[in-house]
């Protein structure tokens, strides 16, 4: 391993911007700056340029590029989603979401409780699987719109969003997946697939942070989450970040011949990783659905001491991982995901997260399973609470 080589272990809170992606950007950072709404030549074929990249998304979810809304980010994809549900359901007040979404939906919530809207959370068993049974019950004919993430930022799992969109559905509700962490990990075809609103960001699959998308399904109505111009259709105002929806196009294409990597190389090196911590240091625990994860995310506790000690000595050897979503770093507070799922705090308090990209090499995997094991050791030995 090369001395001061920085092992990325933490590509689920970002990605590196691919090489590719990088040289498919710049031209619309040098010499294609016209403005795609203009009328004349110049801004016309920057214009087909963000149409090639839209239907290259459309490619990998398996939808139509009519069905596309390039957005800032997965957050603001989420917000125009919930709050469009909203507006065109006004005889409805309810949200049916999870206790474990990511904080763009949770906070989302709250905000819209002091609306007075209700929103119910879906409770999560010891390793993080939904409460089908109570989501049954809490989806009704009140609700208006259920949102559940597509897979878990902290764990990895998968959620049975196909069984919650037909729930919503039999209800009357519309269904919304954040499906951030999903996209470009686990093959799509939105096509054949009953949901009504997807949100996706492209930091999180080799394209630069500041681009994002929202699928909205053929059929589905719509109302504007930013208002002004004509642009997206009309569905989302203000000039176009083209060379970012570039980048998300060239990102797209890529996840979409990758796709197979991530199922076999980068999970047998996330596999590695998992299964050796766990024969060789003792007192961890993995956290998640063993059998329904996405095939990049490992979350292991370390009990009795803390995340963030270990997250700096790894530091020292210039290894990243994190120790919960990168939207609650700072909280002094176990992760809201281990809490809901009843984690013991002892366990809690040491969660470290690795997210592994196809980027990454099993030497990294190796360097990490070498400087890890005395990490611990020298963590526990200071520990008041470890025997």
């Amino acid at each position: 391993m090369d001395e001061g080589k920085v092992i990325y272990f933490d590509n689920n809170a970002t990605t590196m911007v691919a090489p590719e992606v990088f040289e498919a950007m710049k031209p619309f950072l040098t010499n294609l700056y016209g403005n795609p709404s203009s009328i004349h030549r110049f801004g016309g074929q920057v214009a087909a340029h963000v149409e090639a990249a839209r239907e290259s998304l459309a490619s990998l979810l398996g939808a139509a590029p009519t069905e596309l809304i390039f957005t800032s980010c997965g957050t603001e994809s989420d917000s125009a989603a919930i709050f469009s549900a909203l507006l065109n359901c006004p005889k409805r007040n309810k949200v049916v979401t999870t206790k474990v979404e990511h904080p763009a939906v949770l906070s989302l919530g709250k905000e819209l409780e002091r609306r007075g809207y209700r929103v119910s959370l879906i409770p999560v068993d010891g390793k993080g699987r939904l409460d089908m049974e109570r989501a049954s019950e809490m989806i009704d004919d009140e609700t208006a719109i259920v949102s559940v993430m597509w897979a878990n930022n902290e764990t990895g799992n998968l959620y049975p969003v196909s069984e919650l969109a037909e729930l919503a559905h039999r209800n009357g509700a519309l269904f919304h997946t954040d499906a951030v962490q999903a996209v470009g990990k686990i093959p799509m075809k939105l096509s054949e697939m009953n949901i009504d609103f997807l949100s996706l960001s492209g930091h999180k699959l080799h394209a630069p942070k500041g681009v994002g998308a929202l699928y909205v399904k053929r059929g589905v109505r719509f109302r504007p989450f930013i208002v002004g111009g004509h642009q997206e259709s009309g569905r989302r105002a203000g000039t176009e970040n083209v060379a970012s929806i570039v980048g998300l196009g060239k990102a797209a294409e890529l996840a979409r011949l990758h796709i197979g990597d991530e199922q076999t190389r980068v999970r047998a090196m996330r596999d590695k990783l998992e299964q050796t911590v766990l024969a060789t240091i003792p007192s961890v625990r993995v956290n998640g659905d063993p059998a329904n994860r996405l095939p990049n995310t490992s979350n292991i506790s370390f009990e009795y001491i803390e995340g963030e000690s270990i997250l700096m000595l790894l530091d020292m050897f210039q290894i990243c991982a994190s120790s919960g979503s990168a939207c609650t770093t700072g909280s002094l507070e176990p992760s809201h995901v281990l809490r809901a799922m009843g984690t013991p705090y002892t366990a809690a308090h040491g969660a470290i997260r690795f997210s592994l990209s196809r980027y990454n090499t099993m030497e990294e995997v190796d360097f990490v399973l070498e400087k890890l094991p005395p990490v611990i050791a020298r963590l526990r030995e200071i520990s008041p609470y470890w025997k």
